[in-house]
């Protein structure tokens, strides 16, 4: 249980993306969510205001920018900029899922670096810090001219997966880009490490080559950091099997979860699909008993605790 705070100074608030998730960090901290409207004009315009005194006040705006993206984001800086407009000392963005991340570099001619894009439109808006959770390029917080903090959600993840006590198991990682997180979770979990060599064919299609490591016999725990329409999941998971692992688990800080993503993890090999609340989920999620959501509602009231105190953040990284 996070500490409990006591200061007239200090405020969260949060957007419509997650206030469960907000409300839940309130719990750890023993305060009371900030009162706001939000809401929207006729035509779709956002609507906000604050409905108590900020000023002087150390402030952390909560919102993950999930589906629909744009709106959770656009309503996110006119937050950040009320605060501003209200006199607030200081405005944190805690942004447990930070949109546009996969597009961190330019990796094809004529293409926007989006991530650096929404970076600036925080900053502009008034944003002088962000908290952020399992960033897809960690390289992000370079994007930023004012301190981020970057938590991790391995130290939820990794306890789960080390009180099912899974016997030989072998941590996989999907693809190349994801070899160092891979490595950190096997690391911890005293487990062996596999690649999957995967080629991308297209945008959000990708086809599964080869595999680098050995799994026959054992228990497979792929790692990733975000399962979005869940296609290069599935194709690991079959390619898993196919390679006589026994069985194939999956753990994932961000269940972003788009179009038949949900479908496709209820039709797959997968005995387990392990994801965060850092990303609300949705019904037909919840529907499905191989997803289990963990919360890190507590891991990042303790990062918007010691901001606040002034106290490292790094401890939360182990």
């Amino acid at each position: 249980m996070t500490t409990m705070l006591v200061d007239e100074k200090f405020k969260i608030f949060s957007g419509t993306a997650s206030p469960a998730l907000a409300d839940e960090i309130c719990g750890h901290l023993g305060v009371i969510r900030g009162k706001t409207v939000l809401g929207k004009f006729a035509d779709g315009e956002i609507y906000f205001q604050i409905l108590e005194n900020v000023r002087g006040a150390d402030v952390f705006v909560v919102q993950p920018c999930t589906q629909p993206v744009e709106y959770h984001l656009m309503e996110l800086l006119m937050m950040i900029d009320a605060f501003k407009r209200a006199s607030a000392w200081r405005i944190t963005a805690v942004i447990p899922y930070y949109c546009y991340a996969r597009q961190d570099r330019k990796d094809k001619p004529r293409v926007p670096i989006s991530a650096k894009l929404v970076a600036d439109l925080l900053e502009t808006a008034g944003a002088t810090r962000a908290l952020t959770l399992d960033l897809h390029a960690p390289q992000i917080q370079g994007y930023f001219n004012v301190p981020v903090d970057h938590l991790y959600a391995s130290p939820v993840l990794v306890e789960y997966f080390k009180q099912k006590k899974l016997p030989n198991l072998t941590v996989v990682s999907p693809d190349a880009g994801g070899v160092e997180r891979a490595r950190a979770f096997a690391k911890k979990l005293d487990a062996p490490l596999a690649i999957v060599d995967k080629r991308r064919v297209d945008v959000d299609k990708t086809e599964v080559m080869n595999l680098i490591g050995e799994v026959r016999g054992r228990n497979a725990l792929i790692v990733d950091d975000i399962i979005d329409t869940a296609g290069t999941l599935v194709k690991t998971a079959e390619a898993l099997m196919e390679a006589g692992a026994t069985a194939v688990y999956a753990g994932a800080t961000h269940a972003v979860l788009s179009g038949h993503a949900v479908e496709r993890i209820a039709k797959s090999p997968l005995a387990e699909v392990v994801v965060t609340n850092s990303v609300p989920s949705t019904e037909a999620a919840r529907a499905v008993k191989k997803i289990k959501v963990l919360s890190v509602a507590e891991l990042l009231a303790r990062g918007i605790r010691n901001i606040h105190e002034e106290t490292s953040i790094s401890e939360l990284f182990t």
